[in-house]
């Protein structure tokens, strides 16, 4: 079957597209990386950070803390699609620039995302990264308490734009789990802790509520907000005495 000039001309246009939008997120990536490197000279040691990819980068923990009338300092260190990869680069600005003290991670969905590779394949070099991430934490900041997150559910059917089709071949409510049991291992391997704050944000289908997501991944406030409150549930470090008026 032969191809047309104009099939042929869209796809090239498609391929450009997708390297123009490659290029912007580098670009975009290495700015945040710049930023957080001026940010931390100014950072208070000792405090808590949250750190990873997007799932950490959109968690607007300050100003949930706000509403709730806490005053916990907390540092967001999260870059949109980063993968573990991309974080073993980059330890300095997301994590070892804030010596914090107690340390959030998520990190790998953007592993798991790429569906040119099965999944177990994707999966066993994460938990590879993941370990090497750790490590260094463990040598760097040895009395640091650390926390593994849970990958958070996903949305396959009700608000998927059509480009988006392709995100959940690997990164799906049937391997999220798989992936999340081999996280826990991890953490308990690395005498870390493991939390799962998933509760409340799934639907009777077991997929992540449509009100709480943009498009079937990423979530808006009130989605932060349940895991916010299943992590004060858990671990209480975020019953900080409120500001007086």
């Amino acid at each position: 079957m032969k191809t047309t000039g104009t099939e042929t001309t869209g796809a090239n246009t498609e391929v450009i597209v997708r390297e123009v939008m490659q290029a912007m997120t580098k670009h975009e990536q290495a700015e945040k990386v710049n930023r957080y490197r001026i940010l931390n000279q100014f950072a208070k040691r000792g405090e808590i950070l949250f750190t990873g990819s997007s799932l950490m980068e959109q968690f607007p923990i300050q100003e949930l803390l706000i509403d709730l009338g806490l005053d916990t300092v907390v540092y967001n260190r999260g870059i949109g699609g980063f993968t573990s990869d991309d974080m073993l680069m980059h330890m300095e600005e997301q994590v070892f620039g804030v010596e914090p003290s107690v340390i959030f991670i998520n990190i790998g969905t953007n592993d798991l995302a790429d569906g040119s590779h099965p999944f177990e394949a994707q999966m066993a070099k994460l938990l590879v990264n993941y370990e090497k991430i750790l490590r260094q934490i463990k040598e760097r900041i040895p009395k640091a308490r650390v926390y593994l997150m849970a990958y958070y559910p996903v949305n396959e059917t009700d608000k998927v734009p059509e480009w988006g089709a392709e995100l959940f071949v690997n990164r799906n409510n049937r391997n999220l789990p798989v992936a999340n049991q081999a996280v826990q291992k991890l953490a308990e391997k690395m005498g870390y802790e493991y939390i799962d704050v998933n509760e409340g944000l799934t639907d009777e289908r077991g997929m992540l509520r449509a009100e709480y997501t943009i498009e079937g991944i990423h979530m808006y406030a009130n989605g932060y907000r349940v895991v916010l409150n299943n992590m004060r549930k858990k671990i209480g470090l975020f019953e900080a005495v409120p500001k007086s008026v």
